[in-house]
């Protein structure tokens, strides 16, 4: 699906560069002449936003890198250092992890529009695939991420989590042990933690390129769900769809730089700002605020084991969306029971949020475990008979169909 390339070198050193290593062909193909549904609209443009934090999170991580200790005795110290010695690493501090939760609420509302599309059904099953391959990568990011302050929350959080993986039977020691680097977090926890978060970022734009490449193979969906048919349904990439996404770009990163410059902390916690104390348990261990839905799910299973399990494959289950959701049509502007449920779906995943954010008890326990039942019930049962049983309406025959109308497209 990229476009044919009508890239003509006209320096003599662009010319022999072409003919051995043609790179401003493959751009000018993949990036300028690709073709792209002419019907894309704002929701498209989250694929550049998520591009542009990626890129922003790597320069701001390298360059914190160089001032970062990672140990245990002076971890906490050097953060402080980078904001209150280094020129601009306060900046560059807030820029980072400000970044990470604008870089979750990007991938969450371009997942939710991939769900909402239908963009994981045929022939985009790999496209998706690798899209939940990112996103897990990403949590992995995030979380190591998190403990390198090396204060209360980031310690703490390091403690539950890695104690997850000793909930399984035969294995589950030898891996936590290897992941704590002993019997207990310590220094050399942190240790391979900044390693595994300076090297996981790298892994992620690798996979972001196999990414793109399995979306210019496919092509492009469209908030209609149809193929585009002939050249009058598409237009280039440049300067159509780079127009809305450098709009949407701008819009967000106002939005970005207001959480940079007037509350930096407002999303992060407090105790993390307290020196790392293995004598002193926070009253509340939370994560980030982008994996509280999956910690509720962890709480609300009483056995360690299957809680483990309920939690990995709440994620895991994404990768299956392409064939638990088996009906033929695509986009939810044609599915009006789909499209139903799709929105209980959503506010289930806000409410899941919330409750991960409260103390494991009472009531709140009893509301996780009745949520995470139809986040399961969502993607088991609900789909699958949807597919079934749900009587879509008239899918449009074009995408011109689809914007002007039957009677106009035949005029």
């Amino acid at each position: 699906m990229s476009g044919h390339s009508t890239y003509q070198p006209q320096s003599a050193f662009m010319k022999w560069m072409e003919a051995r290593l043609p790179i401003a062909g493959l751009v000018h193909s993949s990036f300028i002449a690709y073709p792209v549904p002419r019907n894309l609209n704002y929701w498209w443009t989250f694929g550049g936003i998520l591009a542009f934090l990626l890129g922003a999170q790597l320069v701001t991580g390298v360059v914190l890198a160089m001032h970062y200790t990672p140990h245990a005795d002076m971890a906490f110290n050097s953060v402080e250092h980078i904001m209150r010695d280094v020129n601009y690493g306060w900046l560059l501090r807030y820029l980072h992890s400000n970044g990470a939760s604008m870089f979750f609420i990007a991938v969450y509302i371009h997942m939710f529009r991939g769900m909402y599309y239908g963009s994981y059904k045929e022939p985009r099953e790999v496209l998706w695939i690798l899209g939940v391959i990112l996103y897990l990568l990403m949590m992995a990011t995030g979380f190591l991420g998190y403990t390198l302050p090396w204060g209360q929350m980031s310690y703490w959080g390091a403690t539950v989590i890695t104690n997850f993986f000793s909930a399984f039977p035969v294995i589950g020691d030898m891996i936590t042990t290897l992941l704590w680097g002993g019997y207990a977090v310590g220094n050399p926890t942190l240790n391979r933690f900044f390693s595994l978060h300076y090297l996981l970022p790298f892994v992620i734009v690798g996979v972001v390129v196999l990414h793109v490449w399995a979306l210019h193979v496919v092509g492009q969906n469209n908030p209609a769900g149809i193929e585009p048919k002939g050249d009058k349904e598409t237009v280039p990439f440049t300067p159509y769809a780079t127009v809305k996404d450098s709009f949407m770009m701008a819009v967000f990163c106002i939005i970005f730089a207001w959480f940079v410059f007037y509350m930096p902390n407002y999303l992060g916690h407090a105790d993390n700002y307290i020196p790392a104390n293995p004598a002193v348990t926070p009253t509340h261990i939370v994560p980030e605020w982008y994996y509280l839905p999956f910690y509720a799910i962890l709480r609300a299973v009483p056995n360690k084991l299957l809680g483990v399990i309920a939690l990995f494959g709440s994620i895991l289950i994404l990768a299956f969306l392409p064939w638990l959701d088996s009906s033929k049509v695509r986009s939810a502007r044609y599915r009006p029971l789909y499209r139903q449920f799709f929105w209980i779906f959503f506010v289930v995943c806000i409410l899941l949020g919330w409750l991960g954010a409260k103390p494991a008890e009472g009531g709140y326990v009893i509301a996780a475990r009745i949520l995470t039942i139809y986040y399961f019930a969502h993607f088991l049962i609900i789909l699958p008979l949807l597919g079934m049983f749900e009587k879509t309406k008239p899918v449009p025959n074009s995408i011109s169909e689809s914007v002007l109308g039957a009677s106009q497209t035949k005029a």
